[in-house]
């Protein structure tokens, strides 16, 4: 680093600071503010603050704060894992949610489907000619 040598990370020199309109911000350019409780809220603007929820805040408040920060279109900078998938998730298709229901196992590999829907065809001619079979002496 002392050389300036490539692969080396660069020396911090004067040049390296922020504008000062854009210093202590957050990266979309708002006010970061860290709210407690929903009348946090009332005292900020969404179009100049972003609203971070404190750490220890706990999840039945979290969720009502994050529903009023919502309503009142505040950007929010930790939102937790609960908001990238819907609260109530439906199950994929095919599987059902009783256990002793059709569809309940994991779908299987297509290569054994084929193979399992080729010995159903066999099983399936085979039970067709002994049926015939049993037909032709009953008939005579």
């Amino acid at each position: 680093m002392r050389k300036e040598e490539s692969g080396w990370p660069r020396k911090v020199k004067v040049g390296y600071r922020t504008d000062s309109s854009k210093r202590g911000l957050h990266p979309r350019g708002l006010v970061d503010t860290i709210i407690w409780r929903e009348a946090d809220l009332e005292k900020l603007d969404p179009k100049i603050h972003i609203v971070r929820l404190a750490r220890r805040i706990g999840e039945r408040k979290r969720l009502t704060v994050l529903d009023r920060a919502r309503h009142l279109n505040f950007h929010i900078a930790n939102p937790g894992k609960e908001e990238t998938r819907p609260v109530t998730e439906e199950p994929a298709p095919g599987i059902t949610s009783e256990p002793g229901e059709v569809g309940s196992q994991v779908a299987k590999t297509s290569g054994m489907q084929e193979k399992e829907s080729v010995k159903a065809e066999e099983i399936s001619s085979k039970e067709e000619a002994s049926d015939s079979a049993s037909r032709e002496e009953e008939s005579e």
